[in-house]
């Protein structure tokens, strides 16, 4: 029998093995109806979701209860690439078809629902996660139609700056309305989406939104006219492209809402509400948020824009390297609001732009593992998810092929950090808002171009640097992994000691409890089948004897697990609960060593459940045929109850014994 299994190796293949930029591609593995209802299930159910929002590539969900939703069957699951827990949401990560999936959410459920009535979750995330949740649930939903109007203010730039369309032209003049007004009427987009996160109203958020840029206060501004709200003087601010005013606003509007809507009366609280809190948050937001959010944003701008200033070819190395390691985390989203508020105060941004280095050093190191592997479905997903990374969909790339593999991640974030340096050191700026990649290149062409040939140089060149870094440096290639496994195994193991199963063989239960399906167990290294068939049990006795005559072969130092064959070839391992090998082995007694001779029934390990729950690990133990693929059939003889030294499994058409 091989050694222990490697817990890297089989969650890689299962990376790989699933392929899910195959549906980018055209290949509809899936529809998304099915897949949307597997998602809404395994999350826990409709009831268990609190509310919905999707940015480019994840489904965003708060639920009422985290412990609900089940993750390992998520991550298996066809047309998924990954899933994350972060900044108080549960991420399903679906790449560039999120849209659709979204949608079909909406058609089979009632999960997009704006109904107020709606459960608060039963705990929120708080301190640094909080602000990330609240910052992602705001500008998620802006996030396609801001690269949209992105794409299309960059090629107008471009357009002006090359003399193909003039600035006073009609035609001009209506593409930038169409581009620049989101930008300019971003309050009021704020205003929804932030009603909506804090379950305000949000037709009343609109209006104090409305009210920062209507007309006659925007001509105050302009005009300097001095202005008092009944002889307090108001500092006026320009508040179009703002995003703190508004957010500030409407966390406030918010829950004064509740509390006029608990004190009022249900006759007129309907109307009077709304006039309560226009009275007294359109002034207020005029005489303190506005002026507060204008000068904060302001001097995180002036801050990121001195750090540049100071030493661009540091700061944009730092930013090219990190950039992909804040969006694993989520902490990106802090940085998407000083984007535009920057673009809103200088009508540029110097600081995004080596972002979009790391980007594209996440597309060549995929491009590098497409050219080093050896593995046709690593190839193909590795091909597929460059071409989806170019565009600035990155997540089938980072979760599908780098990260998995360490080595071409690291890989990128060294071509990251190359990549921007140049662009940092170049002065490249931003003059939009949008998702880095190859279709919102325009975006970085300003009045003669400057700084946008070293945008071009910092990407090609992280590009060239990650794929070469990643080819020269190699990684874990899931072919040569099994094959070395199998050349390991047949060089450590003397002839006179291999064995192969013989005939049937019956498996006696080694622990007393409840019977699990092993697809149940949240540990995907035994749930997917890949260390073997078997089945699991939840148990009621801290104790694990011998399940047939026999040797064991390993007796783990940790004591949370142990491998013993029998005496004709079946093998057999037990996995005391998941991830408990952190424990050190606390709260484990081991009464065997490696190459003792055991009875059925003698008695192995013993542990204690209630101390290990408490440590909060699960305890549920797997019982592995970790040679199944020597047996024709593994079968289960026994569900609910089972007691020790019952049959559990039979091993049907083992293979006969070497001569």
């Amino acid at each position: 029998m091989s050694k222990p299994y490697s817990r890297l190796r089989f969650f890689a293949c299962k990376k790989i093995g699933k392929m899910p930029v195959l549906v980018n591609m055209g290949v509809h593995i899936m529809s998304q109806e099915k897949l949307a209802k597997e998602i809404v299930e395994l999350v826990g159910g409709e009831k268990n979701v609190v509310s919905l929002v999707h940015c480019a590539t994840r489904l965003r969900f708060v639920l009422k209860d985290d412990a609900k939703a089940d993750k390992a069957k998520l991550e298996k699951t066809e047309g998924i690439i990954a899933v994350k827990e972060n900044g108080g949401q549960f991420q399903v990560v679906v790449g560039n078809k999120v849209p659709e999936v979204y949608s079909a959410i909406g058609q089979i459920s009632n999960i997009l629902d704006d109904s107020s009535e709606k459960e608060k979750p039963k705990k929120s995330a708080k301190g640094i996660g909080g602000i990330i949740d609240v910052i992602s649930s705001i500008f998620a939903p802006l996030l396609g139609v801001m690269a949209g109007a992105g794409i299309l203010k960059g090629l107008l730039l471009i357009a002006s700056n090359v003399g193909w369309l003039e600035t006073t032209e009609t035609t001009y003049k209506i593409l930038f309305a169409a581009a620049d007004s989101l930008f300019y009427f971003l309050p009021l987009l704020l205003a929804v989406t932030t009603a909506r996160k804090f379950q305000g109203n949000m037709f009343v958020a609109m209006t104090i939104a409305g009210a920062l840029i209507y007309p006659s206060i925007v001509t105050l501004k302009a005009e300097g006219t001095p202005t008092d709200f009944f002889g307090i003087p108001v500092i006026l601010m320009n508040y179009s492209s703002t995003v703190i005013p508004i957010i500030l606003a409407v966390i406030v509007m918010s829950k004064l809402e509740k509390f006029f809507s608990k004190v009022l009366h249900e006759s007129v609280k309907n109307f009077v509400t709304p006039l309560f809190l226009l009275v007294i948050m359109v002034p207020l937001t005029l005489l303190v948020f506005g002026p507060f959010g204008v000068y904060v944003g302001n001097a995180i701008a002036s801050g990121l824009v001195a750090a540049f200033g100071f030493s661009p070819l540091l700061a944009g190395a730092v930013m090219g390297a990190s950039w992909q390691l804040l969006v694993i985390f989520g902490i990106h989203w802090g940085l998407i609001p000083v984007f535009i508020n920057n673009v809103a105060v200088y009508g540029r941004d110097g600081v995004k732009p080596a972002a979009t280095a790391s980007i594209f050093a996440q597309t060549g190191a995929a491009f590098g593992v497409m050219l080093k592997t050896k593995n046709k479905k690593l190839k193909t997903l590795a091909g597929s998810s460059t071409l989806t990374a170019l565009f600035g969909i990155t997540e089938p790339a980072i979760y599908g092929v780098t990260l998995p593999l360490k080595r071409p991640f690291i890989a990128g974030v060294i071509g990251g950090a190359v990549g921007g340096a140049i662009i940092g050191q170049a002065g490249t700026q931003a003059f939009a808002s949008g998702a880095p990649g190859l279709l919102t290149l325009p975006i970085f062409y300003g009045p003669g171009g400057e700084g946008f040939p070293g945008l071009i140089l910092g990407i090609c060149v992280s590009f060239v640097v990650a794929a070469a870094l990643t080819y020269i440096m190699g990684f874990k290639d899931p072919v040569e992994e099994e094959e070395k496994d199998k050349e390991r195994s047949t060089e450590t193991t003397k002839p006179s000691e291999r064995t192969a199963a013989s005939s049937d063989q019956e498996v006696l239960s080694p622990i007393e409890g409840t019977i699990v399906d092993l697809s149940d167990v949240p540990d995907p290294a035994f749930s997917s089948g890949a260390m073997g068939k078997g089945i699991a049990i939840e148990p009621a006795v801290g104790r694990v004897v011998a399940p047939f005559d026999g040797t064991i072969t390993v007796a783990f130092k940790k004591k949370h697990a142990l491998a013993v064959v029998s005496d004709t070839g079946a093998e057999i391992l037990v996995h005391v609960g998941v991830d408990t090998v952190k424990l050190d082995g606390q709260h484990f007694t081991s009464h065997i060593q490696e190459g003792d001779r055991v009875k059925a029934g003698d008695l192995l390990l013993e542990f204690d459940i209630a101390e290990i729950k408490a440590a909060g690990y699960h305890t549920v133990t797997p019982i592995i045929v970790t040679n199944s693929t020597n047996y024709e059939e593994v079968v289960p003889l026994i569900t609910g109850q089972v007691r020790v030294q019952e049959p559990l499994l039979t091993l049907y058409g083992g293979k006969g014994p070497e001569q």
